[in-house]
């Protein structure tokens, strides 16, 4: 495993990486604050922020566009699924984005739980090809307590043509999920809180967690609504995962808060090969002959 101090770097290195590429924003980090955001916003025409959760007719950053984060989600049965690819073609093509689109994720900013819509549809976009993509920490909430403008004006776009293809590099499937449980290369991590890890908790078919994973609660990355990318935030990972594994795999109740353990893991900590598993222990335990741990 690689010390803290390395992988404090590393996050520099990302943060300085998104803001010098040259089609990106000055200051572009796939963890944004309002501030930035705002100079970004007065200076640049090119970027596109989306509204997520929370009443958008109420407020929203001015220009953002209407994107609710149903729409990149499954069905009642399980949210975890991912929509059929021609309305995820249909989405991004109404929200007015291509692949070199500067992108913006904002969620209200009701707490931790509430990013996960961000980092969900972060994780999606990046999955269809979107080449720059940020969320705004703390989300709409954050950039209020700044006292920064906000608008109940609808936005609308132009429609793009962008023909997004789906890049299986960041998924894990319920298939590849059955082959992984017997490759010692890969570490499976349970992004739930520990009630539900240890199977006293449940929503799905069956409680428990996936044969082997580690528990990093997605709660450990927050002070209030806010994500924190300190050395805690180091400590935690490198106390549990191992920078040399083949791959990394993070998942959930239906891929919410899994997502939110895959950015912190892949975007911000740079662990190369981080996957979701976007249907998670929902769909995993629809399966009684499939294995389960800590399972009452």
């Amino acid at each position: 495993m690689k010390k803290i101090g390395i992988f404090v770097c590393q996050l520099l290195l990302i943060s300085l990486f998104a803001g010098s590429t040259s089609a990106s924003p000055a200051g572009w980090s796939p963890l944004l604050e309002a501030a930035p955001l705002l100079n970004m916003l007065s200076t640049q025409d090119s970027v596109r922020v989306l509204h997520l959760t929370g009443d958008y007719d109420a407020a929203h950053i001015p220009g953002a566009v209407n994107a609710p984060y149903a729409r990149f989600r499954g069905p009642e049965d399980n949210a975890g699924q991912l929509p059929p690819m021609t309305e995820l073609t249909t989405l991004v093509q109404e929200l007015g984005i291509a692949a070199d689109t500067p992108v913006v994720l904002v969620h209200a900013g009701n707490g931790p739980v509430d990013m996960g819509a961000a980092t969900r549809v972060y994780w999606t976009l990046k999955s269809l090809g979107i080449e720059q993509l940020a969320i705004l920490n703390g989300g709409l909430s954050a950039w209020q307590e700044a006292g920064f403008p906000v608008s109940n004006e609808p936005v609308t776009v132009t429609a793009s043509s962008f023909q997004p293809e789906w890049n299986d590099q960041y998924q894990a499937t319920t298939v590849q999920i059955e082959q992984m449980l017997n490759d010692s290369g890969t570490q499976i991590v349970d992004a739930r809180p520990a009630a539900y890890f240890r199977g006293e908790q449940s929503t799905a078919a069956r409680a428990g967690t996936l044969p082997g994973a580690d528990n990093i609660s997605f709660t450990q990355f927050f002070a209030g609504s806010r994500m924190q990318v300190s050395t805690e935030l180091a400590d935690t990972l490198s106390g549990t995962l191992d920078r040399s594994a083949d791959s990394t795999v993070t998942f959930c109740n239906t891929g919410h808060l899994g997502s939110i353990n895959w950015f912190v893991i892949s975007e911000l900590g740079g662990y190369e090969n981080t996957r979701l598993y976007a249907e998670s222990i929902t769909e995993w335990a629809q399966d009684a002959s499939r294995p389960m741990m800590n399972e009452p």
